[in-house]
């Protein structure tokens, strides 16, 4: 006889303080300087995200050059490379730099790296949006290290002076290894000052970590190009979850896969608006699984200020509003 349905919802989950800020940066430059506001690649890696902010009237444009000459353009969470700011300046733009301050961090480790000559061992997915911003601060100093097989293979021009740096949305776990691989290679290897992984990925992965455990099947709220999220599904396998899946919406979710399921695993990406867990929770509900347990790991504080250009409102006075969590474990 099968027991009671139930789900297990992790926490924390969705927005994280950068995603906040960077979502809000489109929305008061739309007040403020009315639309079209252009925003270079997606603002944060979530499609329901992007297609409210372009009912308001962002226009979402692959590079700079796709924007008219003097018009207001959003640079996304993810960051960019000098080489797109300059761009963008050539055109006369008038940029709003709403790059994740934890980004900003280590793209200003890079230079200082760099700045010091030493080969920066970059670890992250190439072609994702943050490790080209972060190689841009410094491409003749940087190697990007794809996966800790790839770090077996990696060669450098002088093992004493190497320093690995990471991409903040990756796996902790991969992460680690890749890094225990290159020192096996590279005693000498230095770490960065602090952490690269955020505080946010790392607090959503160890939450599902816990749900996995008991989960028979862990459904992952976030878009297909969103790293943490995808890494979230990776994790609740490793973890113990017997399976699980990542989706846009609710109605992604396949009667299929809750054929034999008592206990289901809920959680979302770093760029997830809550409501969008709220209708997987309804439709859950709907199948039966009505008792929700929140599994709480970590409590969340952090808040960052608005870009700089925001920060003043239409009657100049300040506006420092920020939002998000940080972790208080």
């Amino acid at each position: 006889m099968q027991g009671q349905k139930r789900v297990l919802l992790a926490s924390p989950r969705g927005y994280c303080a950068g995603v906040d800020r960077a979502v809000i940066a489109v929305e008061k430059a739309l007040d403020r300087f009315g639309a079209p506001v252009y925003v270079r690649k997606q603002i944060v890696h979530n499609i329901h995200v992007v297609t409210e902010l372009e009912a308001k009237g962002a226009i979402f444009v692959e590079e700079v050059d796709e924007v008219p000459e003097g018009a207001h353009v959003v640079f996304s969470a993810h960051g960019v490379s000098p080489a797109v700011v300059n761009a963008a300046s050539d055109r006369g733009l008038l940029a709003i730099d709403a790059t994740c301050p934890l980004v900003t961090k280590v793209h200003r480790e890079a230079v200082r790296f760099a700045r010091d000559d030493f080969e920066i061992l970059l670890i992250g997915h190439q072609g994702h949006e943050e490790v080209e911003g972060t190689a841009g601060e410094a491409p003749d100093h940087v190697t990007i290290v794809n996966s800790p097989e790839e770090a077996d293979t990696i060669e450098v021009r002088d093992p004493s002076k190497v320093v690995w740096l990471s991409q903040t949305t990756l796996s902790v776990d991969e992460t680690m290894e890749t890094v225990r691989r290159l020192r096996t290679r590279f005693p000498q290897l230095q770490d960065p000052p602090s952490d690269d992984i955020c505080y946010a990925t790392q607090n959503r992965q160890v939450a599902i970590k816990k749900v996995a455990k008991g989960a028979d099947l862990v459904i992952v709220v976030g878009s297909a190009n969103s790293s943490n999220s995808v890494r979230l599904v990776e994790v609740a396998l490793e973890y113990g979850a017997k399976a699980a899946y990542r989706v846009d919406y609710a109605d992604e979710v396949e009667q299929a896969w809750l054929e034999g399921v008592e206990t289901v695993g809920v959680t979302s990406g770093a760029s997830v608006p809550e409501v969008l867990v709220q209708q997987v929770l309804e439709d859950l509900a709907g199948a039966g699984y009505r008792d929700v347990e929140e599994v709480r790991t970590a409590e969340e504080d952090l808040q960052f200020s608005l870009p700089k250009e925001l920060r003043t409102n239409a009657a100049g006075t300040r506006d420092d509003r920020a939002l998000g969590g940080r972790s208080r474990a």
